[in-house]
């Protein structure tokens, strides 16, 4: 950094500080890892919810989630620079310090896994901070070498609603998993859409998300296809073990069912409008569906 970035950097009020810090965190994303904690918190308690120590679990989640991802920008801040999607982050902007953004990291992680250590057991923490490992240390560096970053990111991208799950039952049971699995696999569909709109931008900090040689083709939107099917007889186990009822599996059955349809139209036109369509169709499966199985457990 050169002496008139730390000048500006320095400038920066107290105010704007705090508004970065809040954007290094990505709320939006770091609030869909609560809601999916607080989603297995609530389907493994039996309606019998403890609402503190389930808001207790949720914040936890954020600040967990929001240092990790912070870390993950104070690794990846050269390549942030470099593409269109990330330039105006905190940063590559100047409008923090990576000295301040690892404090602010540091800061987030300990108070997240101490609210979780008080409120928890020691498994939850353990989940919390193998994802953070994960996340930050394993997917962040992999995605310059290959496709295997998507798998890897997937793993602590599903740890949430299992995370909400020991935290009140304090094992791993099948139910556990079926839950874990279905956002594992969710997530190919879901990163491969992005990186396939984000291609080129991908390409400027040498991301390789991309399946099949990396290529936006049919082979590219055939995996899209295949892991999107999985999702229709995934989402039928939580039913079928009786974790749910009936009425959520109609839900999941029609979400799965069109989600599975728009990866059709990548295949008969391999195009950047299909890719899109299917990014949006991920973010809405996957919350729809959760909160047709909460509702159907209340």
């Amino acid at each position: 950094m050169t002496n008139t970035q730390i000048e500006n950097t320095a400038l920066i009020s107290t105010k704007e500080k705090a508004k970065a810090c809040i954007e290094l965190m990505k709320p939006r994303l770091s609030f869909l890892v609560a809601f999916s904690s607080g989603f297995g918190f609530i389907l493994a308690s039996n309606g019998g919810v403890n609402w503190l120590p389930l808001l207790v679990v949720s914040f936890g989640g954020i600040l967990v989630s929001g240092g990790s991802i912070a870390i993950n920008q104070v690794i990846e801040r050269e390549y942030d620079a470099l593409m269109k999607r990330t330039k105006n982050r905190p940063l590559p902007t100047n409008r923090l310090t990576v000295n301040e953004a690892i404090l602010f990291a540091v800061f987030c992680l300990t108070v997240g896994l101490g609210m979780l250590y008080f409120t928890t057991n020691l498994f939850t923490v353990g989940l919390s901070f193998l994802s953070m490992l994960l996340y930050s240390f394993v997917y962040t560096p992999l995605k310059r070498v290959g496709p295997i970053a998507v798998f890897v990111g997937a793993i602590p991208g599903a740890l949430p609603p299992l995370i909400g799950w020991v935290a009140v039952t304090g094992t791993i049971t099948f139910e556990a998993l079926i839950i874990f699995g279905i956002q594992f696999i969710w997530q190919f569909p879901h990163f491969w859409a992005i990186a396939w709109v984000a291609d080129e931008d991908y390409k400027k900090a040498g991301f390789k998300m991309l399946p099949s040689g990396g290529k936006k083709d049919f082979q590219t939107a055939i995996n899209i296809m295949i892991y999107t099917l999985f999702l229709l007889p995934l989402g039928l186990m939580p039913m079928y073990f009786g974790i749910t009822g009936i009425n959520s599996g109609v839900v999941v059955t029609i979400c799965g069912t069109l989600f599975l349809a728009q990866t059709f139209s990548l295949l008969r036109d391999n195009s950047d409008k299909n890719a899109l369509k299917i990014m949006y169709g991920s973010f809405l499966y996957l919350p729809i569906v959760q909160i047709a199985f909460l509702l159907d457990k209340i």
